[in-house]
């Protein structure tokens, strides 16, 4: 069995809003008060609370405070687990001697929302014609109207009920068999980068995906905007006199909340690109190739030298383009593979006469220009040529066998799928 998450918009009314704030407010108490709870008791003792432990201190208080007995009790023990988790990675990271980041206590405007764990217990989906649409129930608010649709129909499992930027929204956990997607019979690869967002390379020819720039075409609202709220949270923090503390009006919050909605916004923009552009070339190609993308280092040094590329780079978000591309892949039962970058080297390496220049390129060189056999064309083109040659390469197997591309894929990410090979036009 599958899992997939569906996300759906939720449309509560007036009253419903209201009860779906207070039970926001009730779960981030929870969790905070859980928080202190287990800082309190290692002070005392030397020793942490586990998971466990804090379900059953979870029963007492549940008995003790009428609003938490209110709430679905697995919700509540969601919550505790999102805590639990919290303490793993910190642990996790401490091991790694890594930055550890304690867990932090939550502020109820930053409290993203809360969960469960069974459907039918405390909430239930009930989906509209064809799947599209219909309504959610949840214990305390009611019915409320929703928008969304799945791709694939499947069972549902668990829920999260998420508050962004003044918007609730539910993203639903579907449990199904399989999972059907359209797959290509053509061959390409594809070289990631900034100034066109796909350099892709065919046997027929060069092809590019613009970069569509979300949000640098709205950097310059999202900076007047930015400068507005501190303006504000300045003059508030002089008329109380509180750096921290300090009460919040309704235009400043009204200022913060417009925003986040602009954020909001090119967060949305950005993963409907990600999702249609990935979602085409797996539709497109049956075989697909590109490079292992490092993208931790690629802005780990520059300081202010690359604050606009590296904030160019998140922005075109690479790793989450690459894990979309192979996940519909495996979905489809395409060929997807990464190149090893520092074997393979594609912005170095020549794809006419594979060899690598006698002096590094740098990342200004934006010609390719071989000294070797001559061969020049753009930096972008010759590192998707590069990536088609070698992905030609590992299609026809060890030595040019002509194998079946299942056959020598022994070593690839997709090794353990089980779908036929597809026929792919070379």
């Amino acid at each position: 069995m599958l899992n997939r998450k569906v996300t759906y918009r939720l449309y509560p009314n007036v009253e419903q809003e209201s009860r779906m704030q207070e039970t926001l407010g009730l779960h981030q108490r929870l969790y905070n008060t859980a928080l202190e709870e287990r800082i309190r008791v290692y002070k005392e003792t030397g020793k942490g609370l586990s998971f466990a432990e804090q379900c059953k201190v979870l029963t007492q208080w549940r008995k003790t405070v009428p609003a938490l007995a209110g709430l679905n009790a697995q919700s509540e023990q969601v919550t505790l687990k999102r805590l639990h988790l919290a303490f793993q990675h910190f642990f996790r990271r401490v091991k790694n001697g890594e930055t550890p980041g304690f867990p932090r206590f939550k502020n109820f405007h930053r409290y993203p929302g809360w969960g469960y764990k069974t459907h039918g217990d405390g909430w239930k989906l009930h989906t509209g014609e064809n799947d599209q649409y219909g309504k959610l129930y949840l214990q305390g608010v009611g019915l409320i109207p929703i928008r969304g649709k799945a791709r694939t129909a499947g069972q549902p499992v668990t829920c999260e009920i998420l508050h962004k930027a003044g918007k609730w929204y539910a993203s639903v956990t579907l449990e199904m068999e399989t999972v059907q997607r359209e797959y290509g019979t053509e061959m390409g690869a594809f070289d990631w980068g900034l100034e066109d967002y796909l350099t892709i390379a065919t046997p027929a020819g060069i092809e590019t995906v613009a970069n569509p720039r979300h949000l640098k075409n709205q950097l310059a609202e999202l900076k007047r905007l930015g400068q507005e709220v501190s303006r504000k949270i300045r003059m508030a923090q002089q008329l109380s006199g509180r750096q921290r503390g300090f009460p919040i009006s309704a235009n400043l919050r009204k200022a913060i909340q417009h925003l986040a909605q602009l954020h909001a916004k090119v967060a949305r923009s950005r993963k409907d690109f990600l999702h249609q552009t990935s979602a085409w070339l797996v539709k497109r190609f049956g075989a697909i190739a590109t490079e292992a993308l490092a993208v931790k280092n690629m802005v780990h040094r520059g300081g202010s030298r690359k604050k606009g590329l590296n904030r160019e780079i998140h922005a075109a978000a690479p790793a989450t383009f690459l894990k979309m591309t192979r996940t519909k892949a495996e979905e489809a039962g395409s060929w997807y593979e990464e190149a090893p970058t520092l074997q393979i080297k594609p912005t170095q390496r020549c794809y006419a006469c594979w060899t690598l220049p006698d002096e590094k390129k740098t990342l200004s060189d934006r010609v390719h220009q071989c000294p070797h056999c001559g061969a020049a064309c753009g930096r972008d083109e010759n590192a998707a040529l590069v990536l088609l040659r070698w992905l030609e390469t590992r299609l026809a197997g060890d030595f040019g066998s002509g194998r079946e591309p299942s056959g020598v894929w022994s070593g690839g990410s997709l090794a353990a799928m089980k779908h036929e090979t597809h026929a792919i036009a070379v």
